[in-house]
């Protein structure tokens, strides 16, 4: 039985490997998530029922502000809503910002969405 080459990658093409991921630690509460290099630590945390305060997602409006407390990230845009002090004090905005290594991030204002109280009433 002979196997003809297909378009999922069987003609000797390199295969496409993943996107490498790396753990995240909101701080001050020690949640962690995974974010791939190729999404945006907003949407990494979103993925992970972790909500980062968030606006614009273009990095202009600043909602997302957070400190990197440890790692390396890169952004998706040249300039993001920053000013040079900003950055060397370690501030990021996660909308636009991609991780290049483990991180550390302190944002007290994140939600988790599966550890939400259930509301006065149902709580008998």
């Amino acid at each position: 039985m002979s196997h003809a080459p297909d378009a999922a990658g069987d003609s000797g093409d390199r295969p496409e490997t993943a996107p490498a991921v790396h753990a995240v630690e909101l701080q001050p509460q020690g949640w962690r998530f995974d974010a791939p290099e190729d999404q945006t630590l907003l949407l990494a945390a979103l993925d992970h029922g972790l909500r980062l305060p968030h606006s614009c997602r273009n990095g202009t409006c600043r909602a997302c502000i957070a400190r990197l407390v440890a790692g390396r990230i890169d952004y998706r845009i040249e300039w993001p809503g920053l000013s040079r002090e900003e950055k060397d004090e370690g501030w990021i905005l996660p909308c636009v910002a991609c991780a290049r290594s483990d991180l550390v991030l302190d944002q007290p204002q994140a939600i988790n969405l599966f550890e939400v109280p259930p509301p006065p009433s149902a709580r008998g």
